[in-house]
Parts: C-alpha cells; structure tokens; sequence
C-alpha cells in the first residue's frame, strides 16, 4: 500500500530484504509475492535477502498460496507461469550489488529470534543502515559506523515497564531502547538517527517528548518520521 501511495507499481520492485522472520515482519510478504505476479507482463523471479533460513520461509509461503496461485491461472489466459523468488541468505558480508548500489549484512541480536541481520545501503558516497529489531550488538556498531542515517525500530522503555503484563514487558530483553539507538548512534557516529516501528505508537504530538529526551545524549538529527515522509540527508565531508 505504500509502494502504491508512492506510485510504484509491484512489477518495478527489484528485491525485498527480510531482517529476521518474525510475524510482523514479514506477514505480508505474500501479498508481495502475489501482487507483483498478477501485475507482471512477463516471468521474473523476485529476488529475497534475508538471514539463514529465509530460502525454507519463502518455500513455505509459495507453498501455502498454492491454491490462489492455481486459481489465478485458470482465471487468466496471459498468465501461464506461477510466482518465483531468487534467495540469498546472508548473515555477513555483500548481500547485493547492483550498479552503484552495494548492501552489506552483518549479525544483530534478537535472541531467542536467530539469526538475524541488518543491513547498509551504500549508493554514491552515502550509507544508510537499516537494523530491524535487534539490542545493541557489535554488528550493528559496524554498520553503523560513520554511516548517514540509521534507521532503528525501537521501544520506548519506561511506557512498557509501566504495564502490568510481564508478557508485553518481555519486548524489552531483545529491542533496543530510544536510549539504546541514541547511544548507538552516539557511538558510530551517525548523522541521522530514526526511529521506526514504535512501540507503543507515538501519539500525535508527542514527538517533541522524544526530540527532548534526546537532548545531550546525540549529536546528530532525530528524525521521527510518519509513513511516506523522505529523510534528505547532505552527504557530510
């Protein structure tokens, strides 16, 4: 739905990159797969990044839509070839490279989720790290490392310890902190730090409360975007 809000159809996308096989992070992977099928002229396998494991995820998921894939062909006459994925399993080192584009991997920590990685996007001279969910770790220090923006899930630590559930505060133990990407970002010393996948949920408003807890404790820019904002980033040096 945001591909479509940007005005990118399914067939323009290239590549998907998984960070770690949680349910929220890949529920719709499926649609994914599908949408960009029935909207393709032309077979082209999608191609999938993800850590070790993802090659038996994907397996698993043409598998479970193989029904839908079998009605769809019968209803269409120009589409006679089912969906197809080219996985790269990845838990450090090059995971892409195309033209000017080069992505590097490297292990974060989810535990008990495992494996898990992040990932750096590098393009003419800039690097932006996206992490997933993961606690401060000496792979994401490395990719994080002098890098343009950093794009880190969070939770927001004294709103989750105030609920009275253990299960809920549980999240904790394997995500970072809005304090812990601060002292990431801090570390590595990066240009932009965002938040995303916020839990619980930023209200509308509140993100001056968060702009103000990271005064003193980072450098850079905080960036606490909505969906389909662009973060433009000048590249430093």
């Amino acid at each position: 739905m945001r591909l479509a809000a940007l005005g990118i159809t399914p067939p323009a996308l290239d590549a998907v990159f998984l960070t770690h096989l949680h349910s929220d992070h890949v529920s719709d992977f499926n649609d994914v797969v599908t949408t960009r099928w029935v909207m393709s002229v032309a077979e082209a396998p999608l191609r999938v990044v993800g850590p070790p494991g993802t090659a038996a995820f994907v397996d698993r998921t043409l598998e479970m839509l193989r029904d839908d894939i079998g009605y769809r062909i019968a209803h269409h006459d120009d589409l006679n070839w089912q969906p197809t994925c080219d996985v790269t399993e990845v838990d450090e080192g090059t995971a892409f490279e195309q033209n000017t584009v080069r992505v590097t991997a490297a292990p974060t920590d989810h535990r008990p989720v495992a494996p898990t990685v992040g990932y750096r996007f590098e393009h003419d001279g800039a690097a932006v790290v996206l992490a997933g969910d993961t606690v401060p770790c000496e792979g994401l220090d490395r990719l994080c490392a002098g890098a343009d923006v950093y794009v880190q899930t969070v939770v927001r630590r004294s709103i989750v310890e105030s609920v009275p559930m253990q299960r809920f505060r549980d999240i904790l133990d394997y995500h970072s902190s809005t304090d812990d990407a601060l002292r990431t970002a801090s570390r590595a010393a990066v240009g932009t730090l965002v938040y995303t996948h916020c839990v619980p949920p930023i209200p509308a408003g509140g993100e001056q409360n968060l702009l103000d807890e990271a005064r003193g404790q980072f450098a850079g820019e905080l960036v606490i975007p909505r969906d389909l904002d662009v973060v433009t980033v000048a590249k430093r040096g």
